[in-house]
């Protein structure tokens, strides 16, 4: 991480969290505007997918998974310990259909697995506006209550 050259960096670049490592190049602390800077910069050089390649080679039969996640960072989680270990859960709820909405939906990124899983139907969403959309598209909801919970697991709407 020290080698990489960014415009800025900010706080904390590792974090430790449940069952995986959050790393961001530019820093956990860096502000909105700050962000969105790093995100134009990876998105042109590629500074994620390179450091998860690195990584990926170092680690190769170490059982660890590594992938992008949200717009700064890239997580490392052991191999099964995806966003699919839910639908084992969720599978014995006797659930009609399982909805998936995430930003990361392209191969290497942190919703792919769960959003090509066969036992979900995916969408990709840009923002939580177009998931509430994409909600009330999908449960008939010509508009929900303040603080009211989409159905969004079922074929039923509870609102």
């Amino acid at each position: 991480m020290a080698v990489l050259k960014l415009p800025k960096k900010r706080g904390t670049f590792i974090e430790f969290r449940n069952g995986m490592l959050n790393i961001s190049p530019i820093g956990r602390s860096c502000t909105f505007e700050e962000r969105i800077e790093f995100s134009l910069i990876d998105k042109k050089e590629k500074i994620r997918e390179k450091f998860v390649a690195a990584l990926q080679e170092e680690f190769a039969g170490k059982g660890l998974c590594f992938t992008r996640g949200g717009l700064i960072s890239f997580d490392i989680f052991p191999e099964g310990w995806d966003k699919r270990y839910c639908l084992d859960i969720l599978e014995t709820e006797g659930l009609d259909i399982i909805y998936f909405f995430g930003n990361e939906t392209s191969p290497g990124g942190n919703d792919y697995e769960i959003f090509s899983d066969p036992r979900t139907v995916g969408y990709t969403v840009s923002s939580p506006e177009d998931t509430v959309r994409l909600c009330k598209e999908l449960l008939g909801c010509s508009r929900g209550r303040s603080g009211g919970v989409f159905g969004a697991f079922t074929n039923t709407p509870t609102i």
